[in-house]
C-alpha cells in the first residue's frame, strides 16, 4: 500500500485521548486516527467507582474532552471500531468491518479487562463488573432497587463500590480470599486501617473465604455460596478480583509481551514503529531499574504524553513515580511510589492512625519507597521527592510531625 503519514492510536480511553492531545500540542499537523471499541467518546475511569457512582458527579464530567474537541483538533475519532489484527511489516491495522488502515506510527492504549470469576452462576443477571461507563450505570441502577449487595474482592474497586453502596444505604458484605483488604498492595500494617474503616461504616467483612458459586433464581443472582457451605443473600453481586492487560493484538502481532506489552523507557515496543502506554504497558522505569505495569489513572494520564513525544522523535523517557488515590466515606488518600509485595522492611507512621489523619511510609534500608497520605493534603510533592532521592532517612525524624518533610531532604545523612 502507499506510504502514509497517519499516526494511529488503538484504544480510545484516557491514555489514547491524552496521546492525541499531546501530538497536536507538540505541533504534529498530520492525520491522527483514534480507534475505540466503545460507543462512548474517551472518558476517565476514577469517577466510575467514586463521584459518578455516588451520584455526586454528572455524566458529562467523566469525559476527557468536550464532544467537539476532536473535530476542532482534526482528530479522526472512530467509535465502535474494533481492531482485529496488526500487521507490523505492512504498517496496517485490520478492523472488524473488514477495512484496513495504514499507519506511520502506531500507539497501543488498549487498557485492561476485569478478571472474570470462574464459578457457576458468574453469568447471571445482577452480577456486575466495573470497568466501563455502562457498568457504572448498571451498578448505580442496582443500588436503587437492591437492599443487600455482596462484593467479591477487597481491592480498590471492591472497597470503593462497597463504600458507595453503604453511602446509598444498602447492606454490604465484602468477601475476600486474603486475611485483610489490599494486603498485597499495602501490607498488614496499613491494610488493617482500611478493614477498620469499613467495619466502622457497617460493612460485613469476610476474610479467608472462597466463593464456590453465585446462586440465582429465574436467571438472576440472589446470593453467594462459599466453599464452607455458608451463604450470603444478595440482590446484586459486584466482582472486583483484578484486571488483566489487553495484550491479544500485541501477542498476535509478535510483539514482546510479559505481564503487558513490554516497552522501553521511551514507551517503544519491540517493533520500532509501535508504542504502548497506560494499563497495557509494562514499561522499563529508569529509577526502579525494572519493568513495571501500573494500573492507575495517573499513569494513563501522563505516560501517553511521553509516548506521543517519543513518537515525534523527541528524546524523552517516562520516569514518573507511580501515583494513585482513593476516596472512601470520609477517608481521602494519595499514594506515591512503588513497593513490590513484601519488598519493604519497615512502615513508619507520621500522625495518628486512629483518627485516620496520617502519612505512612514504606522503607527498605531506611530509604523511602512509597508514601501514603491519608486526610493530610499538599504533601505529594515532598513525598515524591523523598522517594526519588533514594537517600537514607532517619525513621525517627520521618515519624516526627514537627520535622517538615522538606527538611528531611536537606539533611539526608541524618541516619548516622
Amino acid at each position: 500500500m502507499a506510504a502514509t503519514t497517519a499516526f494511529v492510536i488503538v484504544g480510545a480511553g484516557l491514555a489514547g485521548a491524552k496521546a492525541a492531545q499531546t501530538l497536536r500540542e507538540e505541533g504534529f499537523d498530520g492525520p491522527i486516527v483514534l480507534l475505540g471499541e466503545e460507543n462512548e467518546r474517551p472518558y476517565e475511569r476514577p469517577p466510575l467507582s467514586k463521584g459518578y457512582l455516588l451520584g455526586k458527579d454528572e455524566r458529562d464530567t467523566v469525559y476527557v474532552h468536550p464532544s467537539q474537541w476532536y473535530a476542532e483538533h482534526d482528530v479522526d475519532l472512530r467509535l465502535g471500531a474494533t481492531v482485529t489484527a496488526i500487521d507490523p511489516s505492512g504498517h496496517e491495522v485490520a478492523l472488524a468491518d473488514g477495512s484496513r488502515l495504514g499507519y506511520a506510527k502506531l500507539l497501543l492504549t488498549t487498557g485492561s479487562s476485569p478478571r472474570r470469576l470462574p464459578v457457576p452462576g458468574a453469568d447471571l443477571d445482577g452480577v456486575h463488573y466495573l470497568r466501563r461507563l455502562a457498568d457504572s450505570d448498571r451498578i448505580k441502577k442496582s443500588f436503587e432497587s437492591a437492599s443487600r449487595i455482596a462484593v467479591i474482592g477487597a481491592g480498590w474497586i471492591g472497597l470503593e463500590t462497597a463504600a458507595a453502596a453503604r453511602t446509598a444505604g444498602l447492606e454490604v458484605t465484602v468477601l475476600e480470599a486474603a486475611e485483610l483488604p489490599l494486603l498485597r498492595v499495602l501490607g498488614r500494617e496499613v491494610s488493617q486501617i482500611f478493614a477498620d474503616l469499613h467495619t466502622d461504616h457497617g460493612v460485613d467483612l469476610r476474610f479467608c473465604v472462597q466463593v464456590a458459586e453465585i446462586t440465582g433464581t429465574g436467571g438472576r443472582a440472589n446470593g453467594v455460596l462459599l466453599a464452607d457451605g455458608s451463604r450470603i443473600d444478595a440482590d446484586a453481586v459486584i466482582v472486583g478480583v483484578g484486571i488483566t492487560p489487553n495484550t491479544q493484538l500485541a501477542t498476535a502481532a509478535g510483539l514482546d509481551v510479559d505481564n503487558g506489552i513490554r516497552v522501553d523507557a521511551h514507551l517503544r515496543t519491540s517493533h520500532p514503529h509501535i508504542y504502548a502506554a497506560g494499563d497495557v504497558a509494562s514499561a522499563f522505569h529508569p529509577l526502579l531499574g525494572k519493568h513495571i505495569r501500573v494500573e492507575h489513572w495517573a499513569n494513563a494520564l501522563n505516560q501517553p504524553q511521553t509516548a506521543a513525544k517519543a513518537i515525534l522523535g523527541q528524546d524523552v523517557t517516562y520516569d514518573r513515580v507511580p501515583y494513585f488515590f482513593t476516596d472512601q466515606y470520609d477517608l481521602g488518600m494519595e499514594y506515591t511510589g512503588y513497593v513490590e509485595p513484601g519488598g519493604y522492611d519497615q512502615v513508619v507512621f507520621r500522625g495518628r492512625t486512629e483518627t485516620r489523619e496520617f502519612i505512612a511510609f514504606w522503607l527498605a534500608e531506611s530509604r523511602v519507597l512509597a508514601g501514603m497520605n491519608v486526610n493530610v493534603w499538599d504533601v505529594t510533592d515532598p513525598i515524591r521527592a523523598l522517594v526519588t532521592s533514594r537517600h537514607q532517612i532517619d525513621p525517627a525524624r520521618l515519624a516526627d510531625p514537627g520535622v517538615p518533610l522538606d527538611d528531611l531532604l536537606d539533611r539526608p545523612d541524618s541516619t548516622g
